[in-house]
């Protein structure tokens, strides 16, 4: 977000800054789009014995098993063999191996509406009875009827009034026990399954093979970066050290005795777009040497990474397939993909056709 903060209490009188404007317009249309989405539901595919983690070591078999052979996977194999070879004009020593991943349709499925959106539904929801002035209250009114069209409606003020009865004003580790709750319990509402099960099977693989070759491997994401540590080393086996997200402020406090760190309800960081960079430098403190994304936001990902010198890595996803996942790009509502199409070949940049480059997308697909 823009820097601006939020402040005052959550669901009466409070006072905003405009901010984030990008990401918020994405999240209010994600809103709209999830009022229709009965009509994007498609049968769920059967579950099956595919292991998720692939074999991610070399001299083990194909370590990308989830990949069609082409020219994407041929050139990932190439990248992650020339840089680790020791002697070679390409070699890139362990320290300086960093791969950075977007998250929301990067890694896993963000259709009909982001995973955190659907959490801060939920968690109105849960919420509700400690707040009966919500039942007369736009937008946590909208919520608790099923109206998202209302919820939209009260535009960006609203939406982080939503954020900030669902993500402030607790500790962090309090926070984090929600999520872990929320996530265990969850699900999706076209396949009916945990949306930890909607994970991409091929980039389980990759990040697998990356590991197995020294790579440390790093989501950069405009999700909160608390949601996202309370079970992103369990789905990706990725630390929450190793989670670069959107922030809120905290603050140090002594609570009874017992230190604590305290959400407040002002932005530190909006880790989307350009602030992605930042973010990474703030936190790595390295350029990555890989960078992978699904969507505009993460164009400067990918630009500041390979406009590095020696070897670099730039890949989008490309959302084809509406048989399987959804099919989506220039126009979406969330998730757009526009310039990085226009720009990905002049730049060198690899795009996965879901479709045509992945056997499978979920570990459950036969």
């Amino acid at each position: 977000m823009d820097g601006a903060s939020l402040r005052g209490t959550p669901g009466r009188g409070y006072r905003w800054e405009p901010l984030a404007r990008s990401w918020l317009a994405v999240t209010l249309c994600a809103l709209f789009v999830s009022v229709g989405c009965k009509s994007t539901q498609h049968v769920a595919p059967e579950p099956s014995t595919l292991a998720r983690g692939g074999s991610g070591l070399s001299g083990q078999g194909d370590p990308l098993p989830s990949w069609n052979e082409g020219p994407t996977k041929a050139a990932l194999l190439d990248f992650v063999e020339r840089v680790t070879r020791e002697g070679g004009p390409d070699f890139v020593p362990a320290e300086a191996r960093i791969a950075t991943f977007d998250n929301d349709g990067t890694l896993w499925t963000e259709q009909p509406l982001a995973v955190e959106l659907a959490f801060v539904i939920d968690r109105v929801k849960a919420l509700a009875p400690q707040h009966p002035e919500w039942r007369h209250q736009q937008p946590f009114q909208g919520v608790l009827e099923g109206d998202l069209k209302a919820v939209a409606a009260s535009g960006e003020r609203g939406l982080m009034q939503l954020l900030a009865a669902t993500h402030s004003g607790g500790t962090t580790e309090a926070f984090d026990v929600t999520v872990k709750d929320w996530i265990t319990t969850a699900k999706h509402p076209r396949f009916n399954r945990p949306y930890t099960d909607l994970v991409y099977q091929p980039m389980l693989e990759l990040l697998a093979l990356l590991r197995a070759h020294g790579f440390k491997t790093f989501i950069v994401s405009g999700g909160d970066v608390g949601f996202m540590r309370a079970w992103a080393e369990r789905v990706y086996g990725i630390s929450p050290e190793q989670v670069i997200g959107s922030r809120a402020k905290l603050r140090y406090e002594v609570r009874d005795g017992t230190p604590a760190l305290l959400l407040l309800p002002e932005l530190d960081l909006m880790n989307d777009k350009a602030g992605k960079p930042v973010g990474i430098q703030q936190v790595i403190g390295r350029r990555p040497l890989a960078a992978f994304g699904n969507s505009d936001g993460d164009f400067e990902m990918l630009e500041w990474t390979t406009s590095g010198t020696g070897p670099r890595f730039g890949l989008f996803v490309h959302h084809t397939d509406a048989e399987r996942e959804w099919a989506y790009d220039r126009n979406a509502h969330i998730g757009k993909l526009s310039r990085g199409l226009d720009e990905a070949p002049r730049r060198g940049w690899y795009l996965v056709d879901m479709k045509k480059d992945w056997k499978v997308i979920y570990p459950f697909e036969q």
